[in-house]
């Protein structure tokens, strides 16, 4: 696995997430994600809220990439990896009390992203290099 730095995690915490996954015949979809947030140095985590398209991806090819920009900003990064839906145990917990005392809606599930890749989003010269590649062989 790849590991996120703090910088990148403070980044990250600062940016809106948007998530990008591909279903069964490649179709490509996009969308915010309010939620995300990491979870460890090799994880992030959020809260499946509607079921849709990006759930369906999921559940079809196990595929996302999630890019962190924040505006305004001339830093930012994507990362990459496998995702796993949960709905019990710990990453499900961890759902349910983010959005405790919120008006965010109860997850249907939790999805954990394991990074496996780490590219820049930067303005200029550096944009879309590579950080860092080290996926789990399954």
């Amino acid at each position: 696995m790849a590991k996120l730095t703090q910088e990148m995690k403070d980044l990250m915490d600062k940016g809106l997430a948007f998530l990008a996954t591909a279903d069964e015949n490649g179709n490509p979809q996009v969308g915010p994600k309010g939620t995300m947030r990491v979870f460890d140095d090799e994880h992030l985590i959020y809260n499946e809220e509607t079921g849709r398209q990006a759930w369906h991806n999921i559940q079809a090819t196990g595929k996302a990439a999630v890019a962190f920009h924040p505006t305004p900003g001339l830093k930012g990064f994507r990362v990459e990896g496998r995702a796993t839906t949960y709905t019990d145990g710990p990453y499900m917990e961890n759902a349910k009390q983010f959005v405790e005392g919120t008006k965010l809606p109860q997850p249907m599930a939790a999805v954990v992203i394991t990074v496996d890749r780490i590219v820049t989003l930067d303005a200029g010269p550096n944009a879309g290099t590579e950080i860092a590649n080290d996926p789990v062989k399954d």
